[in-house]
Formats: structure tokens, sequence, C-alpha cells
């Protein structure tokens, strides 16, 4: 099934903390750049630790690309700043604590409604969602999808 904002405009007037409680305007960036926004459920469990590495470890290649990584659980700015530290992350990782930014991406909730959604979109530059991969357990398959969408965007 496909999801809503498959080809359309990706909301953009958000504005989310960082890990280092700096203020991140999403306006400023999609529809300027390529943008990857991967929602992951929590900091410092096994899952999102595995697929938050592997956006840390192939973010030259999604650079190279000319994308921004971006990534958003409703964790607070200090969990954050402690995840990011711990796993060397070189990309910014929002806090969206009271879950505007998965509403407004209509982020659904995964393993019988319990946990939020691990789901991740790509962006192209003109702002338009080309891409979304949603899956609580294919954790390497979120960055695959992504730097494959974008070699697909790159090559147009």
């Amino acid at each position: 099934m496909s999801h809503p904002l498959l080809n359309k405009a990706a909301p953009k007037n958000f504005t989310l903390l960082n890990q280092k409680a700096e203020k991140v305007d999403l306006a400023e960036i999609i529809g300027i750049k390529s943008t990857v926004l991967f929602f992951y459920p929590k900091d410092n469990t096994a899952g999102c630790t595995k697929e938050v590495c592997q956006f840390r470890d192939q973010f030259d290649v999604l650079t190279k690309h000319g994308a921004t990584v971006l990534g958003v659980s409703s964790d607070s700015v200090d969990s954050h700043k402690e995840f990011a530290a711990k796993q060397r992350l070189q990309f910014d990782i929002l806090s969206d604590e009271n879950q505007e930014l998965r509403k407004a991406y209509q982020v659904p909730k995964s393993m019988l409604g319990l946990l939020p959604g691990r789901v991740t979109f790509v962006i192209s530059k003109d702002g338009t969602v080309k891409e979304v991969f949603n899956s609580q357990l294919d954790t390497s398959g979120h960055v695959k999808a992504a730097i494959k969408t974008l070699d697909a965007e790159n090559k147009q």
C-alpha cells in the first residue's frame, strides 16, 4: 500500500531542536536540498542503534548525493545528545517529543500499535516525497532505499 505523501509535497513548516538544543527549521532544508528524513522509535535500543549507525556509516555516500540526513524520534534533547555522542553521529537527530512531525508525516505505529513506526522519507530538491520505506524490522533497508532513490534522482 502506498503512503499518502508519496509524490506529494513534504510537510516542512516545523522547527525542532537537535541534539545540541539548536533549532532546525525544516523549511530551510526541505525544498532546497535532497533530504533523507528517517523516523525511528527510541534512542539506545538495539534496532534503532543499528539503523542510526547505518545512516552514520553511509553518511558520505548520502551527502555525495547532496542530501541532508535527519533522524527523528520522540526522545528528549538530552537523550539525543547522549545517543549522538555515544554513536558518533555526524547528522542531526531531532526531538519530536509531542510527535507533531510524526503526525504530519503520517508515520504509523507498528507492532500491534505498541511502538512508534520506523519510516524513512526521501524528499527531492523540489520538496516532493520520492520514497517512503516503512519497515520496523529491516533496519538496514532504510539506508539502502535512501541511496537507491538518491541514485535514481541524480540520474534524471
